[in-house]
Order: structure tokens, then C-alpha cells, then sequence
């Protein structure tokens, strides 16, 4: 909750609990603190009961201003008995269902806070851009148009020195449709996420790109019915610690994809039929993973020709294509795999829960001869999955392992948990505590990046740490 939103609410509690002339005074400080908080902090649907109360409470006050009529039986000339009952009034039930009523109108905004971003943790400011670009050598497989080619949406964070007067941007671009989009994947009504435009970034657009370049790149795969900003703390700590970083929406596979136009893209749930399907599903799982992987290595195609200044801005120059890693969550993960396996280019592979399922088994087989390492939630560290992640590092000399992290569930790689207290109910989180994760999460992907890309060694990749003992190795 807010600092205004919190202020409020414990106006409003006074406004329950005092007599009627005190009562005066704190809904004037109610109707004040709700301006500040709509002025600085800005509404959200979940604080609409204490704007009504507000208002309510404030046209009372309005009432009893009003002179009274010369008829009007003054206070002290009421009957004794009434008037004590009237001001006792069972005190004790009063204050309880005061508090139970604040009570009630804090559910709302604790239980979908605004969301806000660890601070990144690097010597640099964060600058970024975004670009639409279209790979002309491809047609878009999932379109029924037979002239189709394949666009995407790549979003860049970079070291950056804005301007003092610049503001940040806002986590997801076009929040109006992204939003109910998010709202659908986690069940809720459409409107429930819509405070989401609140939460601000620590990213300026198109800032200045600060001295000390060129940076190594380090490019993002989101996972099935995920977007590109969907672990934009890592992002931007990554670009704080002197990295160019960069995501991609993998259209149709993505939950939602904004086009520089404003056309949308949403997810299409055919493209990944249920396991039930049998051969089917392993078909369209392969061909979606395949998919992500060609996008990957479009990007770093065309992140050579941003680099060149074909499309001048900030980032000319900027980018070291001879220090480039990937990683991926989930089918991203397993993207970053086949990309890397496929892409010389590629000089370091990082996992998070990556899906190799649908990886194809020579790759496997074959292993990856890029320093690699693949962290899993406590959920993913069984099964068929992981059975081919320890084939393929056994085939893969660089590799340094797969490390869990214990009490956390697949989406605990992702910002969504921050959405909700209610994270583990829906299903998107562990018992480890979202901070702890958040850092975690980090830490492990700087720290392999720093060592894989700027020959940094760290000792949080050479086995269990005292720092964090819910990192466990094999």
C-alpha cells in the first residue's frame, strides 16, 4: 500500500470513531489526503470504496455546517438519557466495526498492490528503446495469410546518462490491452491488473547511452505466454551492470503482442495443444520452440545493423557482438538451447527452468560447447525434463551445472509473483519469500555473465554459498 493510500485509510478511521465536531476536522484531512494521493500517486479501482467514503463523510460535514433552524432543540436541552446514549453509544461495537470497516477497504489495494522493481544495483543508469522489425527471409507460420512475414517487438536496456529531467517508463507499453490480457491468464476479471500502469521502471527512453561502451549483449527468450518485460528487473540490472540487454516477444506465442501501430497480436493457445494430444503436442511444441530460437538469432542479426547505425540512435556503437549471451525461462530457455547450439555467435547459455522437451535430441546428444548453467524452481527439478538437462550437461564440458532453488515454483524466474500477495494461491509462486527470490534470481545471472562475458570469476558459481543456502547443487 501506498503512503497516501495508507494515510487515508486511517483518516477515514478517525472520521468513524470521533463525535460529530472532531469528526469536522478529520474529513477535511480525509478529502485533503485523497487529493494528494489522486494528484501524486494516481487512482486505481481497488481504493474506490475509500473515495466514496471520503465523499461521504465530506458531503456529511457540508450538512452540518448548514445553519440550523431556530426551532432546532439545542443539544443541552435533549433528555439526559438520551443524550448519553447518544454519545456512549456502545463505544466498544462502534471501534470494532470502525476497524472492520478499514479493514474491508485495505483488502483491496494490500491484496493487489501497486508492484514495484528492486532497485537494479549497478553504477549505471538504464536507458531504453524499442523496435518493431520484420525478417524479410521469413513467413510468419502462424497466420492464416500466406504472404505474411514474421514481426516481432525487441525491446533494449542499456547504460544510459539521462537527462535530470527525464522520466522513467512504464513496465508494459499499451497496458489497456496487455493488461486484461494478463488479467485473463491468471483468471481474474479484465479490469483487476489495470493498476499495473502505476508501477514505474527505472528505465529513461532513449536516454543518452553513457561513456564506457561497447557493452556485452545479452539477449532474453520469455517463456510460453509470456512477454518481453516479463523479467524486467533482470533486464535492467543487467544494463545497471554494464550490459546491453535485450527481449524479444515471440509474437503468437507471446501473451500479448503490442505493434508499433497498435495493432495487437495475442496469444494463439493452439499453437501448444494439451500433452493429451500425444504426437501432436510433441509436433507443435518443437515447432514453437524452433520458432523462438529462429527469432533469437533474427535478433542478433538485425542488433548488428542497430549497432552499425542503420537505425541511428543511443545504441550506435554500443554493442560488443563479440561477447553476446542468451538465456530463457521456460520455452525460452529451451530456445536459447537450440540458438546456441546453432549460432556461433552465442558465448554463453543461462537456463531458468528451461523446457527441453521439445529440444531436438542430437542437440542433446551433441551437448553445447558454451560456458552454460541452468538454475530450476524446486517444482521442475524431476521428471523427463530433467532428465535431458543432466544428458545434456553431461555432454557439455563447459557447463557448470544445474542448481535449485529451493521453495520456489516455475514463475518465481518472473516479476508476476509481485502482482499479488495471493501469488502462491494462483499458483505462480513457492514459500520463498519474493524478495529473496527477486535476489537470488539476480545475483546467480549477473554473476554467470560476469564471469562467462567480462572473465570475472565469481565464487556463487563454484558450488553451494553461505550467502544462499536455498541454492542447492548437484
Amino acid at each position: 500500500m501506498r503512503t497516501f493510500e495508507a494515510i487515508l485509510l486511517l483518516a477515514l478511521l478517525a472520521c468513524l470513531l470521533l463525535p460529530p465536531r472532531p469528526r469536522r476536522w478529520a474529513a477535511l484531512a480525509a478529502v485533503l489526503v485523497a487529493l494528494l494521493h489522486l494528484g501524486v500517486e494516481g487512482e486505481r479501482w481497488q481504493m474506490v470504496p475509500a473515495y466514496i467514503l471520503t465523499a461521504l463523510f465530506a458531503v456529511l460535514t457540508l450538512l452540518q455546517l448548514r445553519p440550523k433552524s431556530p426551532a432546532a432543540l439545542p443539544s443541552s436541552a435533549q433528555p439526559e438519557s438520551r443524550r448519553r446514549s447518544s454519545v456512549v453509544g456502545r463505544p466498544v461495537v462502534r471501534a470494532s466495526l470502525s476497524v472492520l470497516v478499514i479493514i474491508l477497504l485495505a483488502l483491496p489495494p494490500l491484496l493487489f498492490p501497486v508492484p514495484r522493481l528492486p532497485d537494479p544495483g549497478g553504477p549505471y543508469a538504464v536507458g531504453t528503446r524499442t523496435f518493431q522489425w520484420v525478417d524479410p527471409e521469413r513467413l510468419e507460420a502462424y497466420t492464416p495469410d500466406p504472404t505474411d512475414h514474421r514481426v516481432i517487438m525487441v525491446q533494449v536496456w542499456y547504460p544510459a546518462a539521462p537527462a535530470a529531467e527525464a522520466r522513467t517508463a512504464p513496465w508494459m507499453e499499451s497496458l489497456d490491452v496487455a493488461g486484461p490480457a494478463m488479467a485473463a491468464f491468471l483468471r481474474l476479471p479484465s479490469f483487476f491488473l489495470d493498476h499495473a500502469e502505476l508501477m514505474r521502471t527505472h528505465a529513461y527512453p532513449d536516454a543518452p547511452a553513457a561513456p564506457g561502451g561497447p557493452f556485452p549483449v545479452v539477449l532474453y527468450s520469455h517463456g510460453w505466454n509470456g512477454f518481453r518485460t516479463i523479467n524486467l528487473d533482470q533486464s535492467e540490472a543487467l544494463a545497471s551492470h554494464g550490459y546491453i540487454a535485450v527481449a524479444v516477444d515471440h509474437t503468437y506465442g507471446a501473451m500479448v503482442t503490442v505493434f508499433a501501430d497498435g495493432g495487437v497480436a495475442l496469444n494463439i493457445p493452439d499453437l501448444l495443444p494439451d500433452r493429451d494430444a500425444g504426437p501432436a503436442f510433441q509436433a507443435a511444441s518443437e515447432a514453437l520452440e524452433a520458432t523462438f530460437a529462429t527469432d533469437l538469432r533474427f535478433v542478433l542479426d538485425e542488433l548488428a545493423h542497430v549497432d552499425a547505425g542503420l537505425d541511428p540512435g543511443p545504441l550506435t556503437g554500443q554493442l560488443d557482438l563479440d561477447r553476446i549471451g542468451l538465456y530463457g525461462h521456460s520455452t525460452g530457455g529451451g530456445a536459447a538451447v537450440i540458438a546456441c547450439a546453432q549460432d556461433p555467435r552465442c558465448d554463453a547459455v543461462l537456463g531458468q527452468d528451461a523446457w527441453l522437451e521439445p529440444v531436438p535430441r542430437p542437440v542433446i546428444a551433441a551437448g553445447l560447447p558454451q560456458p552454460a548453467l541452468f538454475l530450476r524452481s524446486e517444482v521442475w527439478a524431476s521428471g523427463l525434463n530433467d532428465e535431458l538437462l543432466a544428458q545434456l550437461i553431461a555432454a557439455s564440458p563447459a557447463a557448470l551445472g544445474r542448481p535449485t532453488i529451493l521453495g520456489t515454483r516455475h514463475y518465481d524466474f518472473t516479476l508476476l509473483p509481485l502482482l499479488s500477495p495471493l501469488a502462491p494461491f494462483l499458483g505462480l509462486k513457492g514459500p520463498l519469500a519474493g524478495p529473496r527470490v527477486l535476489e537470488i534470481n539476480t545475483d546467480y545471472l549477473i554473476a554467470f555473465f560476469d564471469q562467462s562475458l567480462k572473465d570475472q570469476p565469481s565464487p556463487l558459481l563454484a558450488g553451494p554459498s553461505a550467502d544462499y543456502p536455498e541454492v542447492v547443487w548437484e
